[in-house]
């Protein structure tokens, strides 16, 4: 039998802030109802209400047309609710197994069933086609194989109403692709779902409804088939904001190199050779797993290198640790924001500071705070960050604003950014908040700034790169420029035969 959610005039307060207001629909089974909205429209706090992680200040949650209050999350899962969050919420030291089966581990007498257990998250993890081992730690595994242990530790318990946050934001179209197989099986079964992505393609390839929010009140309901993505962007937005693309200010690559790469190898990588002129903007493609992250955290010395050479302005480098990178001018974004990027209770000023902190100090080892308060207020201008007091804490910031944090602390003044690597870089972002971002790209290129731009969304890296390099199974399978790239072509050389079709060989 299918079931039913609704929210009845669901409301969410909290000191000084009205997250939530008045917000009202339903949740039908055998249906997937997508929740849209800018970053810090209410999204991630209606499905917080919803798993019993917090309580609304007024309203009702109906399931099946019964009221059920929820005072925990164990309650919401008692009521046949599961929701992914986007942050995972796994525990890195124990098995996929024992993350998949948590609270639910099969029993021999007083001893837990290993065999049974192993057999059991096996069949799970076929089911989903991956390559991962039951027993192996979660720990080890990349950002997109964890986000598979979460969805599947959600289709494990079998519930008839799911909550999808952001599923997709770390995964590649093969990835993706396997995501929507089994959310189609669990709509067929009759299951209700909520689907919030800030990525349209999958709104329409995978929704039958939708609901979108601003502010934290409820705009509008609409059939999927009856809009387009230009109605739902201004819904979202309140503007029209034309062709993303089309409408980017643009500069030049300059013919001086800036970045040479030679030969890179690493525990993971293998013979990676490719180069970045100043104010190009370099795309680094390929499916999970094929070593985009790993460039990325060799180029910045967080990673050692076993072999190959690096050349940055002609001067051959070698880094041992993130700060010696950071000396030299290269700044990393990276792919986990909130466990690599930003230290969350901290403020806005403190994360800006962060890699200059040694230049800020005066007598006795204290910082600057003046000249702290400075650079904040300039990253806050300059991206545009939505926050009452630069002294407000990232934890209490919307995943946009998280990032236009880490973009403003790499491009103040004091830092001199030369090479800027974003991995992942609008992962989790609105529509509107990525325009300002790629807008933002552009403008740092032309400052003459080289820029490594890596993404799973296809769309974003084939319309910001000026040139694309491939990579699969740690190695450069092919370069592609602007001009040829196709999601078919990146698509053709990321999943090339290593003994047959290379594609285009890097530039030198």
């Amino acid at each position: 039998m299918a079931k039913t959610l609704e929210f009845k005039g669901i409301g969410k307060s909290y000191p000084g802030v009205r997250a939530l207001d008045n917000v009202n629909f339903k949740a039908e089974g055998g249906k997937v109802l997508a929740l849209l909205g800018e970053n810090g429209a209410g999204k991630s706090t209606l499905l917080k209400i919803l798993s019993g992680d917090q309580a609304a200040s007024e309203g009702e949650i109906l399931v099946d047309g019964v009221v059920t209050a929820f005072h925990s999350p164990h309650d919401s899962q008692a009521a046949g609710i599961s929701v992914i969050y986007q942050e995972r919420q796994l525990m890195p030291t124990l098995s996929v197994m024992e993350n998949l089966f948590a609270g639910a581990l099969p029993k021999k007498g007083l001893l837990v069933d290993r065999k049974a257990l192993y057999e059991q998250t096996a069949a799970i993890i076929r089911e989903f086609g991956l390559d991962i081992a039951p027993d192996e730690l979660v720990g080890r595994l990349s950002i997109a194989n964890q986000q598979m242990v979460e969805i599947m530790k959600a289709y494990r318990r079998d519930s008839d109403i799911i909550a999808y946050d952001e599923p997709t934001a770390p995964l590649s179209e093969k990835e993706i692709d396997l995501m929507f197989k089994v959310i189609e099986k669990q709509k067929a079964a009759g299951k209700a779902i909520i689907y919030v992505s800030h990525r349209m393609n999958e709104i329409f390839q995978i929704t039958d409804e939708i609901v979108v929010l601003k502010d934290g009140r409820q705009v509008t309901t609409l059939q999927t088939k009856e809009t387009s993505e230009p109605e739902l962007i201004k819904a979202m937005v309140g503007r029209d904001i034309g062709d993303t693309y089309a409408n980017l200010r643009r500069n030049t690559p300059q013919q001086e190199v800036l970045l040479e790469v030679k030969n890179l190898c690493t525990p993971k990588l293998k013979n990676v050779s490719f180069t970045v002129h100043k104010g190009e903007i370099v795309g680094l493609a390929g499916l999970v797993g094929a070593g985009r992250t790993e460039v990325a955290r060799a180029l910045f010395g967080a990673d050692p290198i076993t072999s190959g050479e690096i050349y940055l302005n002609g001067e051959k480098v070698s880094f041992r640790s993130p700060r010696e990178a950071i000396d030299k001018g290269i700044a990393l974004c990276p792919e986990d924001r909130k466990e690599q990027g930003l230290v969350m209770y901290r403020s806005i000023s403190d994360n800006v500071a962060m890699p200059v902190v040694n230049y800020l100090k005066k007598g006795l080892g204290f910082v600057d705070r003046s000249q702290a308060t400075v650079l904040a207020d300039k990253a806050v201008a300059d991206y545009a960050i939505k926050t009452p007091t630069i002294l407000k804490l990232v934890a209490e910031l919307s995943g946009g604003n998280q990032q236009k944090v880490i973009l403003g602390r790499w491009t103040s003044d004091k830092v001199k950014t030369r090479l800027l690597i974003l991995d992942e870089p609008t992962k989790g972002i609105d529509v509107g908040t990525k325009a300002e971002i790629y807008q933002k790209v552009c403008d740092l290129a032309s400052e003459g700034i080289g820029v490594l731009f890596i993404s799973s969304e296809l769309t974003e890296v084939i319309n910001l790169a000026d040139n694309i390099f491939v990579m699969r199974g740690g190695s450069i399978s092919g370069c592609l420029p602007r001009a040829e790239a196709t999601e078919e072509n990146v698509l053709t050389l990321a999943m090339a035969d290593e003994a047959g079709n290379k594609g285009k060989e890097g530039r030198a």
